[in-house]
């Protein structure tokens, strides 16, 4: 490691999530992308130091995090061997079922079957006993809601995973498995949904607002909006972005000229507050307190270091809030 145990924990910020006991940082990793069978194991584990030597606890995967699908958590396994072996009690890990991962019937949704042995493999390809936070990744329409819940709270009973987490449920879903979780008295404690100033939609069906006053912590995942919230696309689109060379998440119509005018008066604002656009679009996520930690992703250790800049300035003026909504509008 390259910082000191007695400064690693100086600068992030750690919030209860929801109402657990449980303290998440306001700056989580994410491995979706540039943990793959494809690319370089040094580069990861220089992420992945450098992500925990500022403070970055929560390392968060899913079981068909690739490519190809399982990569990611075999990596993640090789860098916890290698680097955090004596780390895992300070060492928040998360992982999910719930798409597409292996062939035939059995290999995605929410039944029982599958949230227990996609569990099974995510432990294996870790070399973990149990993972801190177990999502399930989707709703699925096709899988009675009660057999979910108590799939995800038999996991937790049989000591493979210690709190239960959805992603991708709304504000009314989200609602209907907590009744059950409820019943149960299972450790249910967060949920995972894209949010960013380009994409708002936990505040348009009311999730953000319910999950703060009901005790249910919220990660964000796409803070950045797949890359345009940075300086990437202040002058149109790089021949070298996500656009131009993957395009599965970003497609080229989505930047215009409209959109590219907001960016840049974004950027405008965000350097009269002394920070990158990035900073000040993560920054803004936190804002109001109701956001427990924000998910980032890093290509390379330098994106990781910049981004946990974000927490020398978390606070909006009244003014900075108005000319944001202004711009966004």
């Amino acid at each position: 490691m390259h910082i000191a145990k007695e400064t690693r924990y100086d600068r992030m910020c750690y919030h209860r999530c929801g109402a657990s006991g449980l303290r998440l940082p306001a700056v989580s990793l994410g491995l979706w992308h540039n943990f793959g069978s494809n690319a370089s194991f040094d580069n990861m584990t220089d992420i992945c130091q450098t992500a925990f030597d500022h403070g970055i606890t929560h390392f968060d995967l899913a079981n068909n995090y690739g490519p190809v699908p399982g990569a990611a958590e075999e990596n993640f396994g090789r860098i916890l061997r290698t680097s955090f072996g004596p780390y895992r009690d300070e060492l928040v890990i998360s992982t999910k079922a719930g798409y597409d991962m292996w062939s035939g019937p059995y290999g995605d949704g929410g039944s029982r079957k599958y949230l227990v042995a996609s569990l099974d493999q995510s432990l294996r390809r870790m070399g973990l006993e149990y993972v801190d936070i177990y999502y399930h990744h989707r709703p699925d329409p096709d899988t009675p809601l009660e057999e979910t819940a108590r799939a995800l709270d038999g996991i937790v009973r049989s000591g493979k995973a210690l709190y239960i987490g959805i992603s991708n449920y709304d504000r009314n879903q989200t609602i209907a498995i907590s009744e059950w979780f409820k019943r149960l008295g299972t450790p249910f404690i967060i949920n995972q949904q894209r949010y960013s100033m380009l994409d708002r939609g936990i505040e348009k069906d009311g999730l953000k607002e319910y999950a703060a006053k009901n005790g249910i912590g919220i990660i964000t995942f796409c803070p950045l909006a797949q890359g345009l919230l940075t300086d990437r696309y202040l002058n149109g689109i790089p021949a070298d972005s996500r656009i131009r060379t993957d395009g599965r998440f970003l497609k080229e119509d989505a930047v215009s000229e409209t959109l590219l005018g907001k960016l840049r008066a974004l950027n405008a604002l965000a350097e009269k507050r002394g920070q990158s656009l990035a900073q000040m679009a993560l920054a803004w996520i936190l804002r109001d307190g109701d956001i427990t930690s924000v998910l980032i992703g890093a290509s390379r250790a330098s994106q990781v270091v910049d981004n946990v800049g974000m927490l020398d300035n978390l606070q909006f003026s009244e003014d900075e809030r108005s000319q944001i909504e202004q711009i966004l509008a």
